[in-house]
């Protein structure tokens, strides 16, 4: 279990959620930074399709990035270059639920090569998926935020900027507390 402490002395960010809304603060190595999150908040009992972002511990488990777009930060997380092929499965009723895809696929998916900026870097966030659950939840990343801050369907955005310097510091982990 992470504590307080813990995300103090390492690499693990800690995210307050302002007062039940899609607006948060991610607080990391010193600095507070705007960040938003699931349109209907957090929330411990997460499901399919919720809005919400899940609360907890999220390990960083690996960064995809557009290299048509950027040169991915530097970081000790392993990361993989997108292709227009790249999707996240979604579908509650598939083998592959809350699995990274390649397209063609005859699942329900989310693609994950867009036209907008927001999956430009996505950092995917360990959520149920170690085991999955299905019903639980799929593809919580950290991403690119839109320029208006908007909420997201359950992840947690940061300008692109900031996404790029947490990154870079060696972010390991977002503590979510209920």
């Amino acid at each position: 279990m992470t504590t307080d402490q813990d995300y103090e002395k390492n690499k693990i960010a800690k995210l307050e959620v302002i007062s039940c809304t899609s607006s948060a603060i991610l607080h990391f190595s010193d600095r507070h930074l705007p960040a938003v999150i699931g349109r209907n908040s957090s929330r411990a009992a997460k499901v399919e399709g919720d809005g919400c972002t899940p609360v907890g511990f999220l390990p960083l488990r690996r960064i995809l990035y557009r290299s048509d777009r950027l040169t991915p930060p530097r970081s000790s997380i392993p990361y993989q270059a997108l292709t227009e092929h790249d999707a996240w499965c979604d579908d509650v009723t598939h083998e592959d639920y809350n699995h990274q895809i390649r397209l063609p696929h005859p699942a329900k998916h989310e693609k994950l090569w867009l036209e907008e900026n927001v999956y430009d870097i996505i950092g995917v966030l360990g959520y149920n998926d170690d085991p999955v659950r299905i019903g639980r939840g799929s593809a919580i990343f950290l991403h690119v935020a839109t320029s208006n801050m908007e909420p997201t369907a359950g992840c947690i955005a940061l300008s692109l900027d900031d996404l790029c310097w947490v990154l870079e510091q060696g972010l390991e982990g977002i503590l979510i507390p209920n």
